[in-house]
């Protein structure tokens, strides 16, 4: 079986804008947070928000007190004005793009024209546009709704912005002939476009496709649709507890895609189980290869291998020649550190990365009982070779473990730093340093006890191949650590800024590595 992931599939940037202000409106804004109707169309999203304490109002009271934010669809301008004059703080959640389709509704209806809105009237993105329209606006989702309309002296045709681009078209070549001094404004969103597109091209090349959204979700709901015309078999599923496994085991060919408002962590477990239906149907080398593999993964074996390979290459490039026991060293302190954090701090692993939180989960024992001998085997080892090695290596371990335990009194700094996690991007930081000292100083000074330029030139060579490394995954996890509001170093600088970082950060990497 072949998974073909759409490379448009999750949240679209109006989608992602709204999420990131509800999640971080309760520590920058008066309490409580509300949102008026759903944020957007996703009840695990819509689940995430109720547990941060931020609730759904559908019905403005005459007086109030808090944030609300208004949904990405938007609303209607006299909603706004309500919820204004009850007391409320107002935080527009409204997709940008959805903002420019109000605005031209806006600027037509004061110049007398009639809105034609192309979408569902009952969608609450088209009940918001409805609202610009000063009076004038008709909701139209079928050409013969079109042909039942009085000829109009100015009128404008818009759509919505997640209205099926075939459609729209069919709306166009009707206005041209019937209508042709009518405005027309494609505003479909781009997302939406290239999102359909992509669907239309990939139900073709497949055996069968899966979209993963809300069933309420119109972008979702369009995506299904335009699989479904395919003529190849079709599901539109929440999450993969509804996948019907028997129904797509004969295909060998699946297309992957999901709605502008799934969240990654969704559209990552729908993956997963059906990576694992692969390899489940599969017998002999190739079962236990993918077993294999998923085990290395999950309990950092397969990272610790790499910092030996990183404290080989450190330790030859400073001239050490007895490298075995800092390589050895360098893989047990790594495979310690990772997995005690993990099974200390993994709240994110459950939208990050899912299926790692549920192996935590149910090898809780296992995986402490690997760490605890590694991280004792690597103490052990480093006395071996001498007091200060055993000194060096038992300091490191105890501000590893130190990451995710509480050092500060509640009392100071609010409760916000009470950790070294809890600190602004500390994580990838810490996370390079660490790196950088076991795998370039610590063989150095188990050595010759002294630092020189090379050593400095390797440790800052380690240290920044894993803050790359580590920010790049930061990147990946941007959903997942800003719901349980860890603040890394991409949340912090935003990811175009970040991505700016690393590619110079790599381009020094190479250029140091040729010039060496």
């Amino acid at each position: 079986m072949k998974i073909l992931l759409a490379k448009t599939a999750g949240f679209c940037m109006g989608v992602r804008r709204a999420v990131e202000m509800a999640f971080d409106a309760p520590n920058k804004h008066e309490n409580p947070i509300y949102t008026y109707g759903p944020l957007i169309h996703n009840p695990h999203v819509l689940d995430l928000l109720k547990e941060k304490g931020i609730s759904v109002i559908d019905n403005i009271p005459d007086h109030g007190s808090g944030t609300v934010l208004i949904r990405a669809h938007g609303v209607p301008p006299q909603a706004k004005e309500k919820l204004k004059k009850a007391g409320f703080t107002i935080i527009d959640a409204t997709c940008p793009r959805v903002i420019k389709v109000q605005t031209t509704i806006k600027k037509h209806a004061e110049q007398g024209y009639t809105s034609i809105i192309i979408g569902d009237k009952n969608h609450p993105e088209v009940i918001g546009l409805l609202g610009y329209s000063d009076g004038k606006g008709y909701a139209i989702d079928n050409i013969n709704g079109l042909d039942s309309l009085p000829a109009f002296e100015k009128a404008i045709i818009v759509a919505q912005t997640t209205q099926n681009t075939q459609f729209f078209e069919e709306v166009k070549k009707w206005a041209n002939k019937k209508f042709p001094h009518y405005k027309i404004f494609n505003t479909i969103c781009d997302s939406t476009s290239k999102r359909q597109a992509e669907v239309k091209l990939l139900s073709k090349s497949v055996d069968a496709s899966i979209v993963v959204g809300g069933h309420n979700s119109a972008n979702t709901q369009r995506l299904a649709e335009i699989a479904r015309e395919s003529g190849k078999p079709s599901y539109h599923i929440e999450s993969e507890d509804e996948l019907d496994l028997k129904a797509i085991a004969s295909a060998q060919n699946i297309g992957l895609t999901a709605g502008a408002s799934t969240p990654n962590w969704i559209i990552k477990r729908v993956y997963r189980t059906l990576e694992s239906l692969f390899f489940k149907k599969k017998q002999g080398w190739r079962r236990a290869f993918f077993s294999l593999q998923r085990s290395l993964l999950l309990t950092n074996i397969y990272v610790s291998l790499g910092a030996g390979c990183l404290c080989y290459a450190c330790t030859r490039l400073q001239g050490i020649d007895h490298y075995f026991p800092h390589v050895l060293i360098s893989v047990l302190y790594v495979l310690s550190m990772h997995i005690l954090n993990n099974l200390i701090g993994s709240k994110a692993d459950k939208y990050n990365d899912p299926e790692r939180a549920v192996f935590y989960t149910k090898h809780k024992g296992f995986l402490a009982a690997l760490a605890v001998i590694a991280g004792s085997a690597g103490l052990i080892a480093a006395y071996i070779m001498g007091v200060t090695p055993f000194l060096i290596l038992f300091l490191m371990s105890l501000l590893g473990l130190s990451y995710n335990i509480n050092l500060v009194p509640e009392s100071l700094f609010g409760g916000r730093y009470r950790r070294l996690r809890d600190m602004p991007g500390s994580k990838t930081v810490l996370i390079a340093a660490a790196w950088g000292i076991v795998t370039s100083i610590f063989p150095t000074l188990s050595v010759s006890e002294s630092i020189n330029m090379s050593t400095v030139i390797v440790f800052f060579l380690s240290a920044s191949m894993v803050f790359v490394r580590t920010a790049f995954f930061d990147i990946l996890d941007m959903q997942g650590d800003r719901i349980v509001g860890r603040a890394t170093i991409p949340i912090l600088l935003g990811e175009k800024q970040t991505m700016r970082i690393l590619k110079i950060m790599i381009a020094f990497i190479l250029a140091a590595l040729l010039l060496s």
